[in-house]
């Protein structure tokens, strides 16, 4: 079916990451660089900061038919900012946070894990994640988000999990199709070693320490409203 000229004309929203440096007006110098070539900025938020560098999420709005390669170009002209990655994004701006995502689920406990697992990727801008259960005969799919992939059963080795951790995206145990879209990978226990979410961001960025730190808070706090 064509578009309709409004759908053709609409904006485009990508993700950008950035390591800029932690020093006043750097930031306002990397808005002006990408309002120069048409981007909108529709979000900001600080991923992690810590040796003079931050590590900022944009979310950013660009203008039908503009290549994203621009928006590299343009963060990267302010001098000392490198863009760790773009990508598209499609999420909605006005996101569940961590106390509104609890929230929900204290208010249908019953549907935690769903609901935890459809928050989830809002609020750390993963592309997808799935919840499992480990048991004797392997691990078990109890939750995913709507735009988690298909798997069917998946092997997953490192189960138990004690600690929340990133994983490598090249073991045997990651599905080829996960691998060829450069998808990583972070994971973390629900309360308990044996039920865990699994999260996803095909292409990148990679998750940071500080990403993973706040994705196990979260889940401590999601397991003590579930198990009482």
């Amino acid at each position: 079916m064509p578009r309709t000229k409004l759908e053709a004309l609409s904006p485009v929203s990508f993700l950008i990451r950035v390591q800029i440096p932690d020093r006043p007006g750097v930031l306002g110098a990397v808005a002006s660089a990408l309002g120069e070539i048409g981007a909108d900025i529709l979000s900001v938020d600080v991923v992690e900061r810590g040796g003079d560098v931050a590590i900022d999420d944009m979310v950013v709005e660009l203008p039908s038919g503009r290549l994203p390669d621009i928006l590299i170009t343009a963060a990267e002209s302010v001098d000392g900012v490198e863009v760790d990655a773009v990508r598209p994004y499609a999420g909605v701006l006005d996101t569940h946070r961590e106390l509104e995502l609890v929230e929900d689920i204290a208010a249908e406990p019953g549907n935690g894990l769903q609901i935890f697992a459809e928050g989830v990727p809002k609020i750390i801008r993963s592309g997808w994640a799935i919840v499992f259960g480990h048991h004797s005969g392997g691990a078990e799919q109890l939750a995913a988000s709507s735009s988690a992939p298909q798997q069917g059963y998946l092997e997953l080795p490192w189960l138990p999990l004690p600690r929340a951790t990133i994983l490598d995206g090249d073991e045997i145990w990651v599905p080829e199709t996960w691998q060829e879209l450069g998808t990583e990978l972070a994971a973390t226990p629900i309360g308990k070693p044996d039920r865990v979410l699994l999260a996803g961001r095909p292409g990148g960025p990679m998750f940071r320490a500080a990403e993973v730190a706040r994705l196990a808070h979260l889940a401590g706090i999601v397991s003590v409203v579930l198990d009482g």
